[in-house]
């Protein structure tokens, strides 16, 4: 039996769940979208994926139609229409159908979209071992351009930036800003760790503020490391003693290799497998 889609306060079967070739999030990207877990039946972390959700609908003048409130309890019944307690969300709110043209006061109400399902960005194995990394040539959007803030349906910055890891044999793709600073991954944050001490950049380079970025950040802190958000250059990340990412499918995976350079030992290290337990602990409390 198929997946039911929510749309519009209906439950669909997944061949039934349609939208039309005119919604301006298909012609333009013009929408936004949150990816949350669920983990044994509790959503994890509802309340700020909610505030980032309608934190980006708000930058770009798009009014979701129904209240936070409203969006978690559909939230809740699509997962329980699937049958499912351990699931990957996708939240999709786009423009809504309008006219050709980017005019957006020519759209409809907007369409509201849930999808709950499984997920898996990497296998068990590289939790394991340690994932490769590699730097692209794709620069993070600037800020001033499109906000990496704005968790928008216009993904094709990253997605370029995949590509590139992709045919370059890698994992993932470590993304530079314009000054040449280290930004983000194509679909995470980044971490390093350097004489016991927490690093990762800060917003101002133009990275996406992850969930997950944030929580580690504080259980760092619980655990008494230091946790610094500061500039960085490929040159730290290569002599970094320990590196991971960090995001809501892929919670934290440990990194051993960056653009050919072993990074500590070339294993996962302590802190991040420690942190990676203290996080699936926090998941499993319903946090």
């Amino acid at each position: 039996m198929g997946l039911k889609i929510y749309i519009n306060g209906q439950i669909l079967p997944q061949e039934e769940a349609r939208i039309s070739v005119f919604d301006h999030g298909l012609l333009y990207g013009d929408g936004v979208f949150e990816g949350i877990r669920a983990y044994n039946g509790k959503i994890f972390a509802l309340d700020q994926h909610m505030d980032r959700l309608y934190d980006s609908a708000a930058a770009i003048s798009l009014k979701i139609p129904i209240t936070k409130e409203e969006m978690a309890n559909d939230i809740k019944k699509t997962m329980e229409a699937n049958k499912l307690t351990d699931s990957y969300i996708r939240l999709v709110v786009t423009r809504g159908v309008g006219k050709l043209g980017l005019d957006p006061n020519k759209c409809s109400t907007p369409q509201i979209i849930i999808i709950t399902d499984t997920i898996e960005l990497y296998s068990k194995a590289l939790y394991e071992k340690g994932l490769d990394i590699v730097s692209v040539t794709t620069i993070r959007n600037h800020f001033s351009a499109l906000d990496p803030k704005i968790k928008s349906l216009n993904y094709l910055n990253n997605i370029l930036a995949k590509l590139e890891s992709i045919q370059a044999g890698a994992g993932e793709a470590l993304m530079l800003n314009k000054d040449g600073y280290v930004a983000e991954c194509a679909g995470d944050n980044l971490f390093i760790l350097k004489n016991n001490v927490l690093l990762t950049p800060p917003a101002s380079v133009g990275i996406l503020i992850g969930i997950t970025r944030n929580i580690i950040m504080k259980l760092a802190a619980e655990m008494g490391i230091p946790v610094k958000e500061e500039l960085m250059t490929r040159y730290d990340l290569y002599i970094a003693d320990e590196c991971f990412l960090t995001g809501t499918a892929a919670e934290i995976i440990p990194v051993v290799k960056i653009d050919g350079r072993t990074i500590g030992n070339g294993r996962p290290g302590k802190i991040t497998l420690d942190l990676l337990k203290r996080y699936r602990d926090l998941t499993k409390s319903g946090f």
